[in-house]
């Protein structure tokens, strides 16, 4: 078979392309060199905007991955609202029921203990709780009573050597007076012989010498007489206040060795015994307590920071297995130990009847109480001193500066910072390290 190839018919128009080439000429615009700066900055505006757009979603991404590196489950927080009301300031603490006399008892003297009666027992006021005995106390009491006995005996005699003394000092004034009136007599006689002229002036002159040395006599012997006299006063009253002096120590020797039988000094129950049974027990050594049974108090600590708030008298609340009473602040130490001040509690009506020594209690003393006070529920981390906390902004909680005043049991007050309304994380933030801002996910 002959295949003969079709041809395409021609025309004069494709005759006269074919005899032409083709180009780009008929897409070239010209332009005017006018407009080629503003299509420049038009280029330059585009591009950096574009920058621009890549710097912001650069630093979304950025923050984004912050925040995420403090994402924390809501699950873990606790959020507080924050309310304007009533504001309750107080303090609570933990206290101890003791007894609010319960006497130690302690030895008078060294000695061997023999006690009469064990811890909890029942004892009256006078009943004897233990004996020393004390061979040393009772040797020396003898031996002072003795010497009491000595002193007793010299006063006595002191007594009649001063009655003997006065007896020979009124002699010796008496023989002046004879003296005197004897001299006079023979002055008298002298001076009627002198008269008739029987005796010569010699002799009357000597006898009015002799009356002259009588009365000189008679007045020293006087004087003499009231010196001895003090002197031996002065000297018994010595004597007798060292007899009072002996007399004093006897007494008190004897009241210790009465001591040596321990006494109870209250109605109540022995609460422990201090030393064994037959043991050497020293000097004020403590022996024996007993404990009151019939007035309590509660013992509690408080930091030192309400040392100045807390005052006698306050109204207070004492919680007894699950039930309050109410009472009022009995005392409040003025010394600080270890950063505590010790204080006690009085029931303000009838103590339960169950109280146990040394029974744990908790107490509340109310410190201050206002109105219209804008608070939120305190957290374990938050105090006075606290100056940030983390306000919940939606599924974030950002960092803020605050000032909190006064703190209650339950409540923390909100002085500046923040606002009614308020979410506050007051559950602990110290894993957030003072970050500005963290996430919050369901």
């Amino acid at each position: 078979m002959k295949i003969t190839a079709l041809r395409k018919p021609t025309t004069p128009a494709t005759t006269a392309a074919e005899g032409s080439i083709r180009d780009t000429s008929h897409q070239d615009v010209a332009r005017d060199p006018a407009t080629r700066g503003e299509d420049r900055r038009r280029k330059l505006l585009v591009i950096g905007g574009a920058a621009l757009l890549v710097v912001l979603v650069l630093a979304w991404l950025v923050r984004g991955w912050l925040a995420s590196s403090h994402t924390v489950s809501l699950e873990r927080l606790r959020i507080a609202t924050v309310t304007r009301g009533h504001f309750v300031r107080d303090v609570a603490a933990q206290g101890t029921v003791i007894a609010a006399v319960s006497p130690t008892l302690f030895a008078t003297a060294a000695g061997t203990i023999a006690y009469q009666v064990r811890a909890g027992d029942a004892v009256k006021r006078g009943d004897t709780l233990a004996t020393l005995d004390s061979p040393t106390l009772r040797n020396e009491f003898e031996r002072e009573r003795a010497t009491l006995a000595g002193l007793d005996a010299a006063l006595a005699r002191q007594a009649i050597e001063i009655r003997r003394q006065n007896l020979l000092n009124q002699e010796q004034a008496d023989l002046a007076d004879v003296q005197i009136r004897a001299a006079e007599r023979e002055l008298a006689r002298a001076q009627s012989a002198w008269d008739s002229r029987v005796i010569p002036e010699r002799d009357l002159r000597k006898a009015q010498d002799d009356v002259a040395t009588a009365r000189l006599n008679h007045d020293h012997a006087n004087a003499t007489a009231g010196l001895e006299r003090e002197s031996l006063q002065l000297d018994l009253r010595t004597r007798r206040l060292d007899r009072d002096r002996q007399a004093l120590l006897v007494k008190d020797l004897e009241r210790r060795v009465a001591e040596l039988a321990v006494r109870s000094p209250v109605d109540g129950t022995v609460a422990n015994l201090a030393q064994a049974e037959r043991a050497n027990v020293a000097q004020n050594a403590p022996l024996v307590t007993v404990v009151d049974l019939g007035v309590f108090e509660v013992e509690f600590q408080v930091a030192e920071s309400y040392a100045t708030e807390i005052r006698s008298g306050m109204p207070a609340e004492i919680m007894l297995d699950g039930r309050n009473y109410p009472g009022t602040v009995a005392s409040i130490s003025p010394e600080v130990r270890q950063s505590q001040v010790t204080g006690r509690l009085k029931f303000a009506g009838e103590p339960p009847k169950s109280l146990r020594q040394n029974q744990r209690a908790s107490i509340r003393i109310v410190l201050d109480e206002r109105d219209g006070v804008l608070a939120f529920d305190r957290g374990a981390s938050l105090d006075e001193l606290t100056r940030a906390v983390y306000v919940v902004r939606g599924d974030r909680a950002v960092r803020t500066p605050v000032q909190l005043g006064a703190a209650s049991i339950a409540k923390i007050e909100a002085i500046s910072g923040l606002a009614e309304n308020d979410r506050v994380i007051v559950s602990g933030t110290g894993d957030f390290q003072d970050a500005p801002e963290i996430t919050i996910v369901d």
